[in-house]
C-alpha cells in the first residue's frame, strides 16, 4: 500500500473525533448492563426455583451455573467472531442457514417477551412495602401491565438508556445482595438447617428437582445482552470476554451464597418453604428477597429501613430489566426484518420519533401483556425456560458447527477452552457441555409442563408459518438463503454494514477503498477484514514459494491496520493465494458472510464511458453481497456527474454503490 505521498492522507484529528468511538461501550458498561439483567433475576428466580427444588435449591443453582459458564464461553467466542446483534441467531446463520437463524431469533423473542412480563409483574410485589394490595390480585397484574404500557410509550417517544446510571445501579444491586449474605452469615448461619431441609426423592421429588434446573436458569437471564451490544463495543476481543467473566464471577458469588442464607431464614418444614409459597398462602414466592429481609434476624429501625430500601431498589432494578427486554425485542425484530425473516414493516421507524413503533406495540406491548394477564409465576418461569434453553442449545450447536466449518483458526481472536483436537478440528468441549445441559433442560420442561409445551410449540409454529409464507409468497426467496432487505439511503446507510471486506493492494486506489470502509465502520463498530490476494502464475503451483510477494502482502496489511487504528478501529488481515483476484474476493466474501465488499477501482476513460478492470467486474457480477466501488478521483469532474470535487474531498465520499 502506498505511502502518504501516493495520494492518501490520514484523517485529521477533527475527523477522528467525528468518527471516533466516544459513545461505544467498554468492559464496565457491558458488565453493568448485563448484570442489570442477570442481577435482577434474583428477585424472582429465588422464590420460583425454591417452589420446585425446596431444600436442594442451592444445588440446583450450582448445576444451572455450570451450564451458564459453558454457554457464556460459547457466547464470548461467537460474539467476538461475529460482533453483531443477534447472538445465537447470528451464530446459527454463519454455522448453518437462515432457517436455524430464524428459529434461534424467534426463541429469543419469546425470552424478551417473558422477561418483560415477569420483571414487570414483580415490580408491584416489591413496591407493596408502600401499599399492601399491590402484593395480591388483581392489583399486581394491573401494576405490571401499567409498567409495560409506560415503558412501551417511553420507548416509542425515544427513551435513552443512561450507561452511568446502569453502572451505579449494578454496583448497588450487587452490594445489597452481598450485604444480605454477610448479615445472614452473622445472624442466622446454621449449616445443619440446610442438611435438614433435604429429603431425597420426597422433598423435592426427583421430577421437581430436574424441573428446578431449567427454572433456575431464569437466574441467568441476560446472556444475549452482551452479544447484542457487541456492535457498540470499543474492543470486542478484549471487552466481550472480560465482561462475560465478570458477570459469571459476580453471579456465582451471589447464587452460591444467597440461596443458602434464604433457606436458613425460611427453612423447609412439612415439605414446603415460605420462600416458594404464593402470597395467598403467606409465602414469599412473589417477593423472595423481601422474605429474606423479614426473617434474617433484624429488628426495629434497621429492619424497617432495609425493607424499604430493598423494595425501592428491587422495583427500580426490575423496571430497568423490563426496559432492557423492551429494547431487546425491538432490536431483534429489526434485525429479523433486515434479514427478510419478518415483514419489512417491522423495520420501519416512526416518522417523528424515529423508533420502531410497530414492534414495540405488537411484541413489547401486546404479547407481553397477554403473557402477564394470567398472573401465574410458574407459567412465566417455565415459558422463559422453554425459549432460553432452545436458544442456548442452538448457540452451542452453532459454535460446534463453526469450529468444524472454519478450521483455520489463525484469525480466531478469542478461543474459549477447554478444547480437544481430533481429526484436524479443535472441538469445543465447553460447547458440548452447554449443548447437552441446555437441550436436556429444554426436554424436561417440554415433558413435564403440558401448558408450557403447547404454548411454546404454538409460538414456534406461528413464527415458522409467518416465515414460510413471507419468504415463499412475498419476497419469493428460498427459506435457507441469507438475504438482506434493501438499504435505506442517507445517514442510515452505515447502520446496515457490520462485516466489511476490503481487498487491498499496493496502490492509491486501495487507500480510497480503505478510507471508505473506515468511514462506514467508525460510528458503528463494524468489523473490517482486509484481504490481499497473491495471484500465482499459471506456470507455477498455487503453493509455490513467492517470498517477495508474501512479504509485500503482509506490509500492505500492516499499513492497513495502522490506518484503521487512526479511526479507532481494528482490522483483521487475510492473505489469500489464487489464480484470479476476482474469484478470491468472491470466495472470501461468501466464506465470511460479508455484508458489503468495498473494492478499489482505477478509472479509465474510453470515449465518454468510465470502466473498471476485469477483477472488479467479476466481483460485481458474482459477489454474494453488496459491492461498493471506491474509484480514484477524476479531474476535473467527479465520477457521478459534472460537479467538481470540493477541496480536501476524498474518493470515499464519492463512491459508487
Amino acid at each position: 500500500m502506498g505511502s502518504d505521498g501516493d495520494g492518501y492522507r490520514p484523517p485529521s484529528s477533527r475527523r477522528r473525533r467525528q468518527h471516533g468511538l466516544e459513545r461505544v461501550l467498554g468492559t464496565p458498561a457491558l458488565f453493568s448492563t448485563a448484570y442489570g439483567d442477570v442481577g435482577s433475576s434474583i428477585y424472582y428466580a429465588l422464590g420460583l426455583t425454591a417452589s420446585f427444588a425446596l431444600g436442594l435449591t442451592p444445588v440446583v443453582f450450582v448445576i444451572a451455573g455450570l451450564f451458564f459458564v459453558a454457554t457464556a464461553a460459547t457466547y464470548a467466542e461467537g460474539t467476538v467472531r461475529f460482533p453483531e446483534a443477534g447472538g445465537s441467531s447470528s451464530f446459527a446463520r454463519h454455522a448453518f442457514n437462515e432457517v436455524f437463524s430464524f428459529g434461534a431469533a424467534w426463541a429469543q423473542m419469546l425470552n424478551y417477551v417473558v422477561t418483560i412480563s415477569i420483571s414487570a409483574f414483580f415490580v408491584p410485589h416489591y413496591l407493596s412495602v408502600f401499599w399492601g394490595p399491590l402484593r395480591t390480585p388483581p392489583w399486581d397484574v394491573v401494576g405490571g401491565a401499567t409498567v409495560i404500557a409506560i415503558l412501551v410509550a417511553l420507548n416509542i417517544f425515544g427513551l435513552r438508556e443512561a450507561a452511568r446510571l446502569n453502572i451505579v445501579l449494578a454496583v448497588l444491586d450487587f452490594s445489597t445482595q452481598l450485604l444480605l449474605v454477610l448479615i445472614g452469615a452473622a445472624l442466622i448461619f446454621h449449616p445443619h438447617i440446610l442438611v435438614g431441609n433435604v429429603h431425597f426423592g420426597v422433598a423435592p421429588t426427583w421430577s421437581k428437582f430436574f424441573l428446578g434446573i431449567p427454572i433456575a436458569m431464569i437466574a441467568y437471564t441476560g446472556m444475549e445482552t452482551i452479544s447484542n451490544l457487541a456492535e457498540e463495543t470499543r474492543d470486542p476481543p478484549r471487552d466481550v470476554p472480560r465482561a462475560y467473566k465478570l458477570v459469571a464471577g459476580a453471579v456465582f458469588a451471589i447464587y452460591l451464597t444467597l440461596p443458602s442464607i434464604a433457606l436458613m431464614a425460611l427453612p423447609v418444614r412439612h415439605h414446603r418453604t415460605l420462600l416458594g409459597l404464593p402470597p395467598s398462602k403467606g409465602g414469599f414466592e412473589a417477593d423472595p428477597v423481601l422474605g429474606v429481609v423479614s426473617h434474617i434476624g433484624l429488628h426495629g429501625f434497621v429492619f424497617t429501613g432495609l425493607r424499604y430500601y430493598v423494595g425501592i431498589l428491587a422495583g427500580t432494578i426490575l423496571i430497568i430489566a423490563a426496559n432492557a427486554g423492551v429494547i431487546g425485542s425491538s432490536r431483534i425484530t429489526y434485525a429479523m426484518a433486515s434479514y427478510r425473516q419478518l415483514p419489512e414493516r417491522f423495520r420501519h421507524l416512526h416518522p417523528r420519533f424515529k423508533t420502531p413503533w410497530l414492534t414495540l406495540l405488537v411484541f413489547s406491548g401486546g404479547v407481553s401483556v397477554l403473557t402477564l394477564l394470567p398472573g401465574k409465576i410458574d407459567f412465566l418461569g417455565t415459558m422463559y425456560s422453554f425459549g432460553a434453553m432452545l436458544s442456548f442449545a442452538i448457540a452451542n450447536a452453532a459454535l460446534i458447527g463453526l469450529r468444524y466449518r472454519f478450521r483455520d483458526e489463525t484469525e480466531l481472536q478469542v478461543k474459549s477452552w477447554p478444547n480437544l483436537r481430533l481429526r484436524g478440528v479443535e472441538w469445543p468441549l465447553f460447547a458440548f457441555v452447554g449443548l447437552g445441559g441446555t437441550a436436556a433442560a429444554w426436554l424436561v420442561v417440554v415433558v413435564q409442563r403440558p401448558t408450557t409445551r403447547w404454548v411454546g410449540f404454538g409460538w414456534l409454529a406461528l413464527g415458522f408459518l409467518v416465515y414460510v409464507v413471507y419468504r415463499r409468497f412475498v419476497v419469493h426467496e428460498p427459506l435457507r438463503r441469507t438475504i438482506r432487505a434493501p438499504l435505506a439511503v442517507g445517514p442510515a446507510l452505515a447502520l446496515e454494514y457490520r462485516n466489511i471486506l476490503v481487498p487491498l493492494a499496493d496502490d492509491a486506489e486501495s487507500e480510497h477503498a480503505l478510507d471508505l470502509a473506515c468511514r462506514l465502520a467508525a460510528d458503528h463498530g463494524a468489523r473490517i477484514v482486509g484481504l490481499t490476494v497473491i495471484e500465482a502464475p499459471l506456470e507455477l503451483p498455487l503453493d509455490a514459494s513467492l517470498p517477495r510477494e508474501e512479504r509485500r502482502a503482509y506490509e500492505v496489511l500492516s499499513h492497513a491496520r495502522a490506518v484503521a487504528a487512526s479511526y479507532g478501529l481494528s482490522l483483521t488481515g487475510r492473505v489469500a493465494r489464487a489464480r484470479s483476484f476476482g474469484r478470491a474476493v468472491v470466495d472470501e466474501a461468501a466464506r465470511r458472510g460479508s455484508e458489503v465488499v468495498v473494492v478499489a477501482a482505477e478509472r479509465r476513460t474510453r470515449g465518454r464511458r468510465a470502466i473498471f478492470g476485469e477483477g472488479v467486474d467479476f466481483v460485481l457480477k458474482h459477489a454474494p453481497c453488496r459491492v461498493m466501488i471506491a474509484a480514484a478521483p477524476v479531474e476535473p469532474a467527479v465520477a457521478l456527474g459534472s460537479a467538481r470535487a470540493a477541496p480536501g474531498e476524498t474518493a470515499a465520499s464519492r463512491a459508487l454503490a
